[in-house]
């Protein structure tokens, strides 16, 4: 028997990226798996090709989720939830990132940013963490980013959505703990999937990625995911709370420079901070 047979388990973001390989490791351990996301047809081809990987123990489902969406969110928890009558994992992977200087960025950037990455994690959190709990306990983990712990220029809004993912995860592991589920979250750092395709098309922005990490590489869907998979199984059954890098190292040093793009994209006086009050 997989190690995860009998388990049920609901993937945030999961129809591509870092999610939808979160998924395919929980699929191939046996878990019945359900990913959600907020582009039905993006999600429709995920699940069928997870059906192919799958070992037959358990199944895949998908349902259309926006994380930001309180009832939405509850929907999804109760479609993760039907296939076995129990949920035991939960992936808050639903992310998404901005570029520009804190003093010209968009009121409703900021609140997108924050209802996404923060709100949409605190609502996983919410209604999974309940059903988990109700089916006697299991494991929840965060996508955070090194930008919750390292400043990135011109990045605020992500940045502050990251930290505050961070500490949900402590406050609720310090909560949910007492109803046996765990809580923990990773911090990637650069790596390669569409949310980055600026980074990566960039050979600036990358290479200084690059210089600020001592395993000198770009990250993989795999590294994350299985970090993710180690947290959300028993041989970690005695980890919560926890917030663990996985960055080739990236949070020794400094946070990337995204001064030359954001020049181009913004100009110099909202770079050097001389913006008039609007």
């Amino acid at each position: 028997m997989s190690t995860l047979a009998g388990q049920a388990a609901l993937v945030t973001g999961g129809g591509s990226g870092i999610g939808l390989q979160c998924a395919r490791y929980l699929v191939r351990d046996g878990a019945t798996v359900t990913i959600a996301g907020r582009t039905e047809s993006r999600l429709r081809e995920a699940a069928d090709l997870l059906r192919e990987e799958s070992s037959g123990e358990g199944s895949v489902h998908w349902v259309a989720c926006d994380v930001a969406d309180e009832e939405q969110v509850r929907a999804a928890v109760d479609a993760a939830t039907a296939p076995l009558g129990s949920l035991h994992l939960a992936v808050a992977a639903a992310g998404r990132g901005g570029l520009g200087p804190l003093l010209v960025t968009p009121l409703e950037e900021w609140d997108g940013i924050l209802a996404t990455n923060t709100t949409g994690t605190f609502l996983t959190f919410k209604h999974a963490g309940a059903a988990i709990s109700a089916s006697g306990g299991g494991a929840m983990v965060a996508i955070s980013s090194i930008a919750g712990v390292a400043t990135h220029r011109f990045m605020g809004p992500y940045c502050v959505s990251k930290a505050a993912i961070d500490m949900l995860v402590r406050v609720a592991a310090d909560e949910l703990g007492v109803a046996g589920v765990r809580v923990n979250s990773v911090q990637p750092g650069l790596v390669d999937t569409d949310l980055v395709s600026l980074v990566m098309a960039d050979e600036q922005i990358r290479g200084d990625y690059l210089d600020q990490m001592p395993v000198r590489r770009t990250g993989t869907v795999d590294d994350v995911a299985a970090l993710v998979r180690f947290l959300l199984g028993p041989e970690s059954s005695w980890i919560t709370g926890a917030t663990i890098n996985v960055d080739g190292g990236h949070h020794l040093r400094r946070g990337p420079n995204y001064e030359p793009v954001t020049r181009a994209l913004f100009g110099d006086d909202a770079v050097e901070g001389r913006v008039p009050r609007s």
